[in-house]
């Protein structure tokens, strides 16, 4: 252990005995010297620490300590020579650190991950996705459904009104000149088409091969607000299992999950495009979100620039400008108010995970009451569906739905959220987002898409030429975990 890694340990269980956790230290000491009952001792008293309290309450000390515990509980697992249960234990362990751990240790979580991943690709491990599998993911992604069909099972209306202007790879400066600066939504074909996704995640054996081991969050149900909905931590395979399930009320879907910092592999897959660099901004975040056919997300805006980028699949997009949001029925709830008032309410109990929120409408565009909602009968929006290898646009503040899988069994995709910080106003710096499910289609599909999030600071509004010779080379991702 370096010293400076050792520093970081002493000094976090100094804070830890501060807080009268003198039963942990005593067990963290022994599970140094590798004792693994007393690292199983540590990681559990760590482990209810978490949980004592709502998440925003407890310690930044304690997330630190079960970050400790899990690299002590993973360490005799992910010596070299052990076996593949042994090498799966640590994995999960140290995912495990990753995902509700504090950020002290984490450069040591993430070494030691990369250790163990070596150690299982030197032994030879092929993926183990069956045939059938192989090919169910094959026709998922090819989505040759009929547009008419899809078409009756999205919101009244859809594909009738002003569509979302569409524009092939575009350089920069007309990305800047004609919606950036205009805050004006716009779908950018060929942008993506060089992504290696493109391509390699459409092999289920390689995604199964690079991630099937991972322990990631995943949220099951028909969207969070029913009773049934939850979070689980499977791993990345079972996850894949779950993606040809049946059942409406059981679905299971990665969102809002920070994957690509968590598997670097997944992050040598997507490449950040130049528009993130508008205004001499830099990456924040990027976020994942995958899942099966059916899923939705309901009409809420955010506070900050979107590009949301569709890897695999298609996707039907609705978009309200922000001049229209008393007529769309904000919530009034400060944690939904950017969401509109059709549908949705409070999340009820305490959540293992960190989830951001979007403010949302209580307007319910898969089931509108004109009755109770009459101004938003009428309103104007602007719709259109997002091929593979398209880049979306979104505005801050502009309302947008998303029907996710239109003709595919399954969906892969690729989120990139920015905002600004100027010296007339500061927005939000986080993405947020709320998860809705449901059974919207007949057929099974497949979609692949992520969320990057970019800030941008401004010193006044001249900089707002951005720079011509900017390069998504020079673009630093600083993914926020969940934990």
């Amino acid at each position: 252990m370096a010293t400076g890694g050792g520093e970081k340990r002493a000094e976090l269980l100094r804070r830890i005995t501060e807080e009268g956790g003198f039963a942990f230290v005593a067990s963290a000491e022994k599970a140094a010297a590798g004792d693994v009952r007393a690292a199983e001792a540590a990681r559990e008293m760590a482990w209810e620490q978490l949980h004592s309290a709502p998440r925003d309450e407890v310690g930044a000390a304690w997330r630190d300590a079960y970050a400790l515990a899990c690299l002590h509980v993973a360490a005799p697992r992910g010596a070299g020579g052990g076996g593949d249960d042994d090498r799966r234990a640590a994995l999960r362990a140290l995912d495990m650190g990753l995902i509700m751990g504090g950020g002290l240790l984490r450069a040591e979580l993430e070494d030691a991950i990369a250790r163990v991943v070596a150690d299982r690709r030197g032994g030879d491990c092929e993926a183990a996705a069956a045939a059938g599998d192989v090919e169910r993911w094959k026709e998922g992604i090819a989505g040759d459904g009929d547009l008419a069909d899809v078409l009756k099972l999205l919101p009244v209306k859809s594909l009738s009104r002003k569509k979302i202007e569409r524009r092939s790879c575009i350089p920069l400066e007309a990305f800047i000149r004609d919606y950036f600066i205009r805050e004006a939504p716009v779908i950018l074909s060929g942008c993506i088409d060089h992504w290696p996704a493109r391509t390699k995640w459409k092999d289920i054996k390689y995604l199964e091969r690079i991630a099937g081991d991972r322990t990631i969050p995943v949220e099951v149900g028909k969207n969070y607000a029913c009773t049934e909905w939850k979070q689980e931590l499977i791993t990345f395979s079972q996850f894949l299992e779950r993606m040809w399930s049946s059942d409406s009320a059981n679905l299971t879907y990665v969102a809002q999950h920070p994957l690509f910092d968590q598997i670097k592999e997944l992050r040598g897959d997507i490449t950040v495009p130049e528009y993130c660099s508008a205004g001499g901004g830099e990456l924040q975040s990027i976020n994942a979100w995958f899942g099966p056919h059916g899923t939705l997300t309901p009409l809420h805006h955010d506070l900050h620039h979107n590009l949301f980028a569709q890897v695999l699949g298609r996707k039907y997009f609705r978009l309200y400008p922000a001049s229209v949001s008393v007529e769309l029925y904000p919530q009034t709830e400060t944690i939904l108010s950017n969401t509109s008032q059709h549908g949705g309410s409070m999340l009820k109990g305490h959540m293992t995970l960190k989830l951001n929120w979007m403010p949302k409408a209580k307007v319910d565009l898969d089931n509108f009451d004109e009755t109770e909602f009459p101004k938003a009968a009428d309103l104007e929006f602007m719709d259109g569906i997002l091929e593979e290898g398209d880049l979306l646009y979104i505005p801050p503040k502009w309302w947008h739905y998303m029907s996710y899988g239109a003709d595919h069994l399954f969906y892969l995709a690729v989120d990139l959220t920015f905002v600004i910080i100027c010296d007339r106003a500061l927005t939000a710096n986080c993405t947020v987002h709320n998860k809705y499910s449901k059974t919207i289609f007949r057929e099974s599909v497949t979609v692949i898409w992520i969320w990057m999030t970019c800030v941008f600071i401004w010193d006044s509004p001249k900089q707002v030429k951005g720079k011509g010779n900017a390069s998504h080379t020079n673009l630093q991702p600083n993914c926020t975990s969940l934990s």
